[in-house]
């Protein structure tokens, strides 16, 4: 059987969403426990006496909360929920770490407590993103778990992406794509010029450069970069789209009838983008190249997209994919 170990105070909706995102998951993940580290009381009110089967629950007395410096927060906190889950997952007691908190202690938590994959320099974040090409989206990786990059760090991100795609996401030859300030081959700094020469000598399916503009056309499945560009590019991303949603919204209710019956006769076409990108179904970001999957979702989320990263959790264990990184970079070294 597998075990998950959840941060259930991480997170705006905790433990709340998190303990109803675990029962709605429950019945389909039928060889799942689920370990929830927190207020032992305020979690157990919320499970169904009839629903305890297969969901343990672990009182911490410390929370790692927004405003805490990462790797001060899990030295000092150590009794904190996320913390004594990575600790968890660390001895063997469980097979993944979830959490919706700090992000930036979640990653500290995966490389300093789980510890990275012998031959992986070092980890990356890479969530999924939709695109206008693929309901399947693409990966960006890193997303902002390295400030600092060489081109070795980002060929192997392209390689864990790679196989995530594959075993994740069944693509069977995911296209990559290195993120730049031009399409030619020598465009870019040395980092990105070598970083280019590097991952066209490798075995992956390596389309070039992508700019800017190509990433939600769909121009590759996977996207590599460093993490200070990749940080800036999803925030970008999720800082247009959430202006251009609410700009459309404010301009179909608050112009008069004509527009609200335009809104009403253009629903079903509106309903259909909404769901093309629709995130919560692609599941969480995920920290490769650490021991154990360890995945973030946001947060601010609600049941539906917390559902959707358990689910997500659950096919990185069937499919161990942690298990096929430490095979292919002990076998590169």
């Amino acid at each position: 059987m597998k075990t998950i170990a959840i941060d259930a105070m991480g997170g705006e909706n905790a433990p709340k969403a998190i303990v109803d995102a675990v029962l709605k998951a429950k019945p389909k993940l039928k060889d799942t426990k689920f370990v929830l580290f927190g207020d032992e009381e305020k979690i157990n009110k919320l499970i169904p006496t009839e629903q305890k089967d297969r969901i343990d629950v672990i009182a911490t007395s410390e929370v790692i909360v927004d405003s805490d410096e990462p790797v001060k927060a899990i030295r000092r906190k150590k009794n904190s929920s996320m913390v004594v889950a990575a600790n968890y997952v660390k001895s063997g007691k469980a097979d993944a770490l979830f959490s919706l908190g700090n992000t930036g202690a979640l990653l500290a938590c995966g490389i300093f407590i789980i510890g990275r994959i012998k031959g992986v320099e070092r980890p990356a974040l890479m969530p999924t993103l939709p695109s206008a090409k693929s309901e399947d989206g693409f990966n960006i990786i890193d997303v902002g778990a390295n400030a600092q990059s060489k081109p070795e760090y980002l060929v192997q991100w392209a390689q864990m992406a790679n196989f995530y795609a594959q075993k994740i996401r069944n693509i069977k030859n995911p296209t990559v794509a290195l993120l730049n300030n031009g399409a030619e081959d020598d465009k870019g700094d040395p980092l990105h010029q070598e970083a280019y020469k590097l991952l066209k000598a490798t075995n992956l399916n390596f389309i070039g450069n992508a700019e800017g503009n190509d990433l939600m056309e769909g121009k590759a499945d996977v996207i590599v970069t460093d993490g200070f560009t990749g940080n800036a590019t999803l925030k970008a991303i999720e800082g247009t789209a959430s202006v251009i949603l609410r700009l459309l919204k404010d301009s179909l209710l608050n112009n008069g009838l004509r527009p609200k019956v335009g809104a009403l006769l253009a629903k079903p076409g509106l309903t259909a983008l909404k769901k093309r990108f629709d995130t919560a179904r692609y599941g969480g970001a995920v920290l490769l190249g650490v021991n154990a999957p360890v995945v973030k979702t946001h947060g601010r989320s609600n049941i539906r997209p917390i559902y959707y990263t358990l689910l997500q959790i659950d096919k990185m264990l069937n499919q161990d994919l942690v298990g096929e990184y430490k095979k292919y970079f002990s076998e590169s070294r």
